[in-house]
């Protein structure tokens, strides 16, 4: 039976006929509402007002043609019965309104049989939406993972592989594939509804990076991946990566209970290691297979058949190990320039690995190397100490009293043991943490800026924070002032094309305007020449080192460096 209070939109009748209408209805046990509309432009309006269940349309080929309202009613794809209820429209048309859409046509009077092909058509509706919403529910668990809501593989190839058809080959993209560990444990301890819970807090924190560019799949149980094709450099690559690594670096809520994760991660590069969406997730697979079980999560990059390491040079993971054991790394040290005096007021402290086949290799070379394999935490340790031995050493032996600067990486940061390990190389070396300046770059602001915490209480200890490359993003001004900065270190770019009307100028002296605002020191890196140590001049920088002054050197030619420097000149 019909509905009580059925919504009828009556089209092109007079009031008298829309109460003739509701009364024969009534006397049918069919409770209506209805709306009267006589003005077809008003249709549009009044079908947003309400969820009409049923257009009744008075056909008259003067005031009121059928055809402009169905023209109307199919613009709107308002899924509702559409019915010729009139008496002006010969059989022939009747049959021909019926292949254009209308849905049927009952003569004015045939108040029973239009009660039944309301009825009727509304069976149908359901009967659509029913089918519809199956449908739909079929699609969902056949494309869209239930516990996150992600596309699984099948609907993430066919949306990767649309983006590379329509990318260039020459052009780069990276597939991340991501396993989390210690699930297997969860699940097995705590129970599977922990386990799923934890699943879809990592996703929601994994989701923060997805765009139209950057795609994200549950492959199953605890894999994922990313397919992320806005990049342009293998280094925009890897700072990606940095960015997974750090989603399981914070522990995580469940009911009361705090969970640590870890993230192991493959990646492969289009199209160096394969074309298509699907090799390139086999390939980034088959790289957990070779990741060695770790207590931290870690990033591995694609080995091809000849053994040769991706974007890598021909050094192994099993070389960098002994050379932390063999004491193969050298520190190096560059001192920092006060312009106005001439005199050394610091000193970078730069690793190199003495490789026994290679040579000296520079620490930037084998940094992604080590930060992937979970290496960079013990060689940032040894940087440090042997920075503050040394700095403790040029103190007592020579009476300069130097800060040094030692890079470091947000994952180092976001360690619990690093206030810690800090406080302890500080006392065991007997130096004012006032001399020692950690570097940070400034593409890992928005990493270290979670964990503001820890930096600011080691700056509350006295020790100082730099920021390395700096370039004053936008992204990273915000950052400048909301964390214990004290020096920012200018990008090497910036050293170059100083042409009085170039874009580094204006950036220079914007950079100068800022620090001086928030009581920052500002210091040039990479000056080489003589003009760009004149442009330093007239940007008003206080604070520059390169090789102009000095290339880096080992501790004991440093020492040689301050005795030629004790007349306060830069020649």
């Amino acid at each position: 039976m019909l509905r009580d209070n059925l919504g009828l939109l009556l089209v092109g009748y007079s009031k008298a006929e829309a109460e003739i209408l509701y009364s024969e209805l009534s006397k049918l046990n069919i409770k209506i509402s209805y709306k009267l509309v006589s003005n077809i432009q008003e249709i549009r309006v009044v079908l947003y007002e309400c969820e009409w269940r049923v257009m009744l349309c008075n056909h008259t080929e003067i005031s009121c043609n059928y055809m402009e309202v169905l023209e109307i009613w199919r613009q709107m794809g308002r899924d509702i019965p559409f019915i010729i209820y009139s008496d002006e429209i010969s059989d022939k048309n009747a049959i021909t309104a019926i292949q254009r859409g209308v849905h049927d046509y009952v003569h004015k009077g045939q108040v029973e049989k239009l009660a039944l092909v309301i009825e009727r058509e509304l069976k149908n509706v359901e009967i659509r939406r029913t089918k519809l919403q199956a449908e739909s529910k079929i699609y969902r668990l056949t494309y869209y993972d239930n516990l996150t809501g992600f596309p699984k593989r099948n609907l993430f190839c066919e949306e990767v592989a649309q983006i590379l058809s329509e990318q260039c080959g020459s052009k780069l993209a990276a597939v991340y594939f991501i396993k989390i560990s210690r699930l297997p444990f969860i699940n097995s301890t705590y129970g599977y509804h922990v386990g799923d819970m934890l699943i879809q807090q990592l996703s929601y924190r994994m989701s923060v990076y997805t765009s139209g560019r950057c795609l994200l799949t549950r492959i199953g149980g605890s894999k994922f991946a990313f397919f992320k094709s806005d990049v342009n450099s293998l280094e925009d690559i890897q700072k990606f990566a940095d960015r997974i690594l750090r989603i399981a670096s914070t522990p995580i809520m469940v009911n009361s209970l705090e969970f640590y994760t870890k993230f192991d991660v493959g990646v492969s590069i289009y199209p160096t290691h394969a074309n298509s969406i699907v090799m390139l997730l086999a390939n980034a697979e088959k790289t957990l297979s070779e990741i060695q079980e770790k207590p931290l999560s870690c990033c591995r990059y694609f080995m091809s058949e000849s053994g040769q390491l991706s974007n890598k040079q021909n050094f192994t993971i099993e070389a960098l190990r002994q050379a932390i054991t063999n004491n193969e790394f050298m520190m190096f040290y560059q001192p920092i320039i006060n312009l106005k005096t001439g005199g050394i007021v610091g000193v970078e402290a730069l690793l190199q690995w003495n490789h026994p086949e290679f040579g000296y290799i520079n620490f930037s070379d084998f940094f992604s190397l080590a930060y992937e394999n979970g290496l960079i935490l013990d060689i940032g340790k040894w940087m440090i100490k042997q920075a503050c031995l040394q700095a403790t050493l040029w103190h007592e032996t020579s009476g300069h009293e130097l800060y040094v600067s030692v890079a470091i990486s947000a994952i180092e940061v976001d360690q619990k043991f690093f206030i810690k390990y800090i406080q302890s190389v500080l006392s065991e070396t007997n130096l004012s943490p006032s001399l020692l300046a950690l570097e940070i770059p400034e593409c890992s602001l928005q990493d270290v800026g979670s964990n503001i915490e820890n930096l600011e209480e080691l700056s509350g200890l006295g020790v100082k924070f730099s920021i390395s490359n700096y370039e004053k993003n936008s992204s990273s001004i915000k950052y400048t002032k909301k964390l214990p900065i004290n020096n920012l270190k200018l990008d090497k770019a910036l050293m170059s094309n100083l042409d009085k009307n170039s874009d580094n100028l204006i950036i220079v002296n914007a950079i100068n305007a800022m620090a001086k605002e928030l009581g920052l020191r500002v210091i040039a890196e990479g000056i080489d020449t003589e003009a760009q140590l004149k442009f330093l001049y007239e940007t008003q920088c206080s604070y520059a080192q390169g090789n102009y002054f000095s290339e880096p050197v080992n501790a004991e030619g440093f020492i040689k460096l301050l005795e030629q420097r004790k007349t306060g000149t830069l020649a």
